[in-house]
């Protein structure tokens, strides 16, 4: 499904090893298993690094002198580049841990701008940093894992071993090889079991905090974004400002001053041609309510009265109404948030729903509102022919710019043929 994402820092998330659940819990958890081919190969994957980055290192250093190792150690800072990307995607489906590439944008200017930027960037060395830490991080985390699970695994099958004539010798005197001896080794291996699975989460607990302290954005990049994000709601702040002022000046400010002239002629011809001077009024009349419905419009898009009053089911609620094509709403929240989240996740809705309205061909849409953690989480899905994106200068980019200044994200994924989804997830303090 094609996606398009705005700007945002997503929270670095990773499940706790150590739950309520007890290790019955952790041993029917997916996360566990999926966790343990990753710690066994984890050693052969940082030897395999190791040898390559050394290698690569240490002939661009060799070979700088004549001019083939600074090529060379561009390859070699894209091929670590790379394996830090892998290594992320790697993490999300072995620990449950989301990294985003922390990376500086690479696009514009010239090679030389680039190279700049790519021996600029902080992250590029504590992707080096990560991948030379794999090795030690790997042994430890192999050799752990199999001679765990090797020996619980051993002791737990004892009974049957010694029913298929396998003996296990313990030391020189000690010989398990009859039903009797075999028995009493079953829970000190489901003890160890359960030592074993409490190991696994949490050596990939102690992972995928030391990832994410070394391939996520460091504080320069979170500096870098903030600012970003800052900046961009200035500039949606100072549009929307621009807007209303065109909306007053081009609207209501010229019916008002129609009205004022209609008034002054229906004063004038008042006792001369008092039809006409009727006719006039009841023009003015009509013009002031029309003046009045533009300024009620007005402060509906600024901020509108039903979601101060009520909340945000009932102002999405009125919006829906108010949708050509049919929209279910649901708002799963039991507390109101601050009122900055729900004037953004209510302008998301409201833009969302005039784009359907106006370029989408769908039939129906979906508004779901709901909590997930510390974030309010607003989906907008229609069964449109897609193909609508946050691009630079439209409606979708400019609440991003909005959700950004709160540090909230919005993604809008809507593939051509449809269906169309528009995410956004805003930070929240409950």
């Amino acid at each position: 499904m094609a996606g398009e994402t705005a700007s945002g820092r997503p929270p670095l998330r990773l499940r706790v090893p150590l739950g309520a659940r007890g290790p019955l819990g952790l041993l029917v958890d997916p996360l566990t298993w999926r966790a343990v081919p990753y710690l066994l190969l984890s050693m052969f994957w940082g030897v395999t690094w190791f040898v390559i980055l050394l290698t690569g290192l240490a002939l661009s250093f060799a070979t700088v002198a004549i001019w083939v190792g600074l090529p060379l150690l561009v390859f070699t800072m894209l091929v670590w580049r790379g394996g830090a990307m892998l290594e992320r995607r790697l993490l999300r489906l072995a620990f449950g841990v989301t990294i985003r590439d922390p990376y500086q944008p690479m696009a514009g200017g010239g090679v030389l701008a680039r190279l700049r930027r790519l021996f600029a960037d902080p992250a590029t060395y504590k992707d080096l940093g990560y991948l030379f830490l794999l090795l030690p991080l790997g042994l430890v985390e192999s050799l752990a894992t199999f001679t765990l699970g090797v020996v619980s695994g051993v002791l737990i099958t004892q009974p049957i071993l010694v029913l298929f004539g396998v003996p296990t010798r313990v030391s020189e005197r000690l010989l398990i090889d009859t039903l009797p001896e075999a028995l009493p080794w079953v829970p000190a291996g489901l003890a160890l079991l359960c030592v074993t699975l409490y190991v696994v989460r949490g050596m990939a607990w102690i992972h995928g905090m030391l990832a994410g302290a070394l391939l996520g954005a460091g504080d320069e990049a979170r500096v870098r974004h903030l600012q970003a994000s800052r900046a961009r709601g200035v500039d949606a702040a100072e549009a929307e400002r621009r807007r209303i002022e065109r909306d007053l000046h081009d609207g209501a400010q010229q019916r008002l001053l129609a009205v004022v002239l209609d008034l002054g002629r229906a004063q004038a011809k008042f006792d001369t041609e008092p039809d006409e001077a009727r006719g006039l009024l009841a023009q003015a009349h009509a013009g002031t309510k029309a003046a009045i419905a533009e300024l009620r419009d007005l402060a509906r898009g600024i901020y509108p009265a039903i979601l101060t009053d009520r909340g945000l089911d009932a102002a999405l609620s009125a919006l829906a109404a108010r949708a050509p094509v049919r929209v279910t709403v649901s708002v799963d929240i039991a507390d109101r948030p601050p009122a900055a989240v729900e004037s953004i996740a209510y302008f998301i809705v409201a833009e969302s729903l005039a784009n359907i309205a106006k370029h989408s061909m769908a039939t129906e849409a979906s508004v779901w509102v709901g909590r997930q953690e510390q974030r309010v989480v607003v989906e907008v899905r229609d069964n449109g022919v897609g193909g609508a994106g946050a691009r630079p200068g439209g409606g979708l980019a400019g609440l991003a710019d909005r959700a950004a200044t709160i540090d909230g994200t919005l993604t809008v994924e809507s593939p051509p043929g449809g269906p169309t989804l528009v995410r956004a997830a805003l930070p929240c303090e409950w």
